[in-house]
């Protein structure tokens, strides 16, 4: 190898002339530098996070063949193995003495490519390109790591019909797909955005003390394995080794966790299970698994990584702290329990059932609030100024309403509805650094449902729609955006739901800032 006797870089100087042996010299140079980077660095295995990891799948049907997803390896020598495109293996049993125990394995092989010849001297011609491929081949010996890269393996019978994904991965029968041996290489840390971050760390260190106390206090002996697995989180997030390659797996371990305390409050502790707020907290406990259960982040072709899986596992995660607090018999902070009713004045009921128009001017709690903005929903040109769109929905459609508020006062409106993806508009004539209250006319005919909102790409909180009124049904539905939020003059706003299955209803806008 080069760095056993020095590495040598090529010195151009007035006068060298270079031959073909100089030219490779240089381009090996970079090569070898770059395999010691990856021996030392990364070491030798499959590479997590980058497309679907080079994973062997079953085809979902009744053959003798798997497929291989893309992915990238890197193997003892330090090569990179790069698979671009979905690829597929057939087994003949036939090429095999049965049983046995079949490998899967990549390898990093070079064609020569761009092959060319000058006519004017056909003792210039040969390949321009080297192609770097990866050969994907099936061995009956043990994987030498030096020269190639385990991805699979299974143990064929005699009288295997076709290859399945294992029923439990930790224990692969025969003739399933055992992924249990492939080695990974070393990747640390990678981008998180830093809001999500800064959310992560925040539900972490709340619920870690809430599984000490219920260890401690209510003597649920799993609680205090959740805790544990929350500090560690919590100290991989300080040394910067959690990335979007291993977040969900890592999540997903705290998810088993807590799935212990919920199964020995069940078995043991009759009291805690019969209070009304731990059906919800198991219900948040499922469905935070559910949604770690991919164990990656998506990424789209141009392999930028999508957190919106990420940012709905901690909305989960805070939307169940409520419901463990009252467990454990603590109060959270207002903080945790944003924009309920218990944080915004009752004052502002006047203006949440008000009929009429709403003033220029109000008093709350002795602080004059001024209308600063307005939407009109469905109206171009209101639209277009506040930059107003609807982003990623399953669905939308419009809607012309004639109804009551509580007063008994009928009013007719047209608005517009969407179920999944985002609202997102501008406020304007904003004073930066003093509150927004939001008020939304919409249909109260269905509610118990959350809204989470940001300002300027920062999330601010949630919106909880508690009951419902099918007598009565228009609300001018509040939001307060607290001052350390408002950073513009033309505050960018987003809000989706954050309830599954449900649509978000709106028919005007108004914006009252405490000036």
């Amino acid at each position: 190898m080069a760095e056993d006797q020095g590495f040598k870089r090529i010195n151009f100087f007035k006068g060298f002339v270079t031959t073909t042996k100089d030219w490779n010299d240089a381009e090996q140079y970079h090569v070898e530098k770059h395999k010691l980077h990856n021996r030392c660095f990364h070491g030798a295995g499959v590479v997590p996070g980058y497309r679907q990891e080079m994973k062997v799948n079953a085809r979902g049907r009744a053959d003798m063949s798997v497929e291989v997803s893309p992915g990238y390896a890197i193997d003892g020598q330090g090569n990179d193995i790069m698979l671009y495109e979905t690829e597929i293996k057939a087994i003949n049993k036939g090429d095999f003495k049965l049983p046995v125990t079949i490998y899967f394995v990549v390898r990093y092989v070079e064609e020569f490519t761009d092959f060319i010849s000058y006519k004017e001297n056909l003792d210039f011609k040969g390949h321009r390109r080297i192609l770097e491929k990866a050969a994907i081949e099936i061995s009956i010996t043990e994987p030498d790591i030096s020269r190639e890269v385990e991805i699979g393996r299974v143990y064929l019978t005699d009288d295997a019909k076709k290859i399945t994904d294992a029923k439990d991965p930790l224990e692969p029968g025969p003739n399933e797909i055992d992924l249990r041996y492939v080695p990974r290489a070393g990747v640390v840390g990678g981008y998180l955005p830093m809001e999500l971050i800064n959310r992560l760390r925040k539900i972490i260190r709340t619920q870690r003390d809430m599984y000490y106390r219920m260890a401690r206090d209510k003597k649920v002996l799993a609680a205090n394995g959740a805790a544990l697995g929350l500090m560690t989180i919590d100290m991989l997030l300080e040394s910067g080794t959690v990335g979007p390659q291993n977040v969900m797996p890592l999540l997903g371990n705290i998810g088993d966790l807590e799935w212990d305390t919920v199964t020995e409050i069940e078995a043991t502790k009759p009291t805690l299970k019969a209070m009304k707020d731990f059906g919800q907290f198991k219900h948040s406990v499922e469905v935070f698994r559910d949604l770690v259960d991919d164990k990656a982040l998506l990424v789209d072709d141009n392999e930028l990584v999508n957190f919106n899986s990420l940012d709905q596992v901690i909305a989960i995660k805070e939307k169940g702290a409520g419901a463990l607090a009252s467990i454990v018999g603590e109060e959270l902070a207002p903080a945790i329990l944003e924009n309920g009713e218990e944080v915004i004045s009752q004052e502002w009921n006047k203006l949440k059932e008000m009929s009429g128009e709403l003033p220029e001017t109000v008093m709350i709690d002795g602080q004059e609030w001024t209308l600063i903005d307005s939407i009109d929903i469905l109206n171009k040109e209101s639209e277009q100024e506040h930059m107003f769109q609807i982003v990623d929905a399953r669905d939308s459609w419009r809607a012309r309403q004639r109804i009551r508020y509580p007063d008994g006062v009928t009013v007719e409106d047209v608005g517009i509805a969407h179920e999944g993806g985002y609202t997102s508009f501008e406020i304007h004539n904003v004073t930066i650094s003093r509150p927004i209250m939001i008020l939304r006319r919409m249909d109260y005919a269905r509610g118990d449902f959350e809204i989470e909102y940001s300002a300027n790409e920062v999330r601010v909180g949630v919106s909880q729609c508690v009951g419902s009124d099918k007598r009565f049904r228009w609300r001018n539905w509040p939001f307060l955006v607290p001052a350390e939020f408002v950073s513009s003059e033309a505050l960018k706003i987003t809000q989706k739901a954050l309830t599954a299955a449900r649509d978000i209803n709106m028919y005007h806008f108004w914006f009252y800032q405490a000036l």
